[in-house]
């Protein structure tokens, strides 16, 4: 029975870790949402999440919230949501600082794929004798950092593809209208995404049709994310807001792009030019990846268009699907949201995972999984 309980209130206390590494979703790339909250005797005394790479880890913002109270942590208990890291990177040991409070116990809700740590940050903990219990909420744990686990593990980002359609799978009109497909409680949630996002990527023709920001505007968020532009000849008009001042952009061109207007953006602070090789007509998704992975971009949302779209869906390179489904009909006509996949049998279809439904008035939101 005391088991049953202790497991009841670690999971209560760890969704109270979960809480406050969720204050950091999207702020710490490439660093996961870490929260961590130190117990004692049945007291929370201390909380604290990652705030910023660079910055101090969840761990050691707890104890500084708890000293800062005046409390004593010896002896305490702390719920951490990822494990502890015992290499010296931007910041210090976090185990360090565990070890130097002489906290006894330290409950883990999954440990850290980063090969780094991966286990060894548990075993320092073990090994000056304390208990350490691994595996509270895990799952959760994983979810909320799906993308660090992607670009840890795969070595590039974690790939979202976001969609706004019809019911009947169309983007705009045969005449290329598209403003609004879906409603305002749609749009704010897109906003939310891009937020959590390292980058947001768009091909030329959306950028040419729609002339998008791709800003977080309807979404509170201390950052904007990186704007990424596939324009292989650099058609995009250099007066678009793709290439304004309110965030960085990365354009990958060709060889044959526009020699003037490539002297005239490299002339901006705000724009980086990144040049890759065609084949056979276009940039191989691998080639845009690789560069994005070394720019440390571990969340790529993928607004479009349906050129960009089908590309990573023909190449299998995706993680996650989030679609909106406003409920209007088009036609045959309108713009499909993918294009050509040469799938012949039904058999062959791309398989998703309906993860969650979300009902955003007047639309639907499907969050999707290979």
């Amino acid at each position: 029975m005391r088991l049953v309980q202790l497991s009841r209130l670690d999971e209560k206390l760890m969704r109270l870790a979960l809480k406050e590494a969720k204050k950091g979703k999207g702020y710490t790339h490439p660093n996961p949402a870490v929260g961590a909250v130190i117990v004692k005797n049945g007291k929370v005394i201390g909380k604290g999440y990652h705030k910023k790479a660079g910055m101090p880890h969840a761990e050691r913002e707890a104890i500084k919230d708890a000293l800062s109270k005046g409390e004593n942590i010896e002896g305490s208990t702390m719920y951490v949501t990822l494990e502890p890291c015992c290499h010296y990177g931007r910041t210090p040991p976090c185990t360090e600082a565990i070890i130097d409070s002489r906290i006894k116990r330290v409950v883990i809700a999954t440990l850290d794929p980063n090969p780094q740590v991966a286990g060894k940050g548990a075993e320092i903990l073990k090994k000056q004798g304390i208990e350490v219990i691994t595996g509270i909420l895990e799952n959760q744990a994983k979810k909320l950092n799906e993308d660090f686990f992607v670009y840890i593990q795969k070595k590039r980002p974690f790939v979202h593809i976001k969609i706004a359609q019809t019911v009947d799978g169309k983007i705009a009109t045969q005449t290329g209208s598209s403003k609004w497909i879906t409603g305002e409680k749609a749009r704010k949630y897109a906003h939310r995404l891009r937020k959590e996002a390292t980058a947001v990527l768009v091909g030329v023709g959306t950028a040419v049709k729609d002339n998008p920001e791709l800003t977080v505007r309807n979404f509170p968020s201390k950052k904007q994310p990186l704007r990424v532009l596939i324009d292989k000849n650099l058609k995009t008009p250099l007066d678009h807001k793709i290439f304004n001042k309110k965030a960085k952009t990365v354009v990958f061109v060709s060889e044959l792009a526009d020699r003037g207007k490539i002297h005239l953006l490299k002339k901006r602070s705000n724009i980086q030019l990144i040049t890759l090789p065609l084949y056979e007509g276009r940039f191989l998704i691998k080639d845009v990846l690789d560069s994005l992975y070394k720019m440390e971009v571990m969340h790529l949302l993928i607004e479009g268009g349906k050129d960009v779209i089908t590309q990573f869906f023909k190449e299998g390179i995706y993680d996650k699907v989030s679609l909106f489904v406003a409920p209007k009909i088009i036609g045959e006509d309108g713009i499909s949201s993918v294009g050509v996949l040469n799938i012949k049998d039904i058999s062959e279809a791309l398989k998703l995972q309906i993860e969650r439904i979300k009902k955003l008035e007047p639309d639907i939101y499907l969050e999707l999984y290979p």
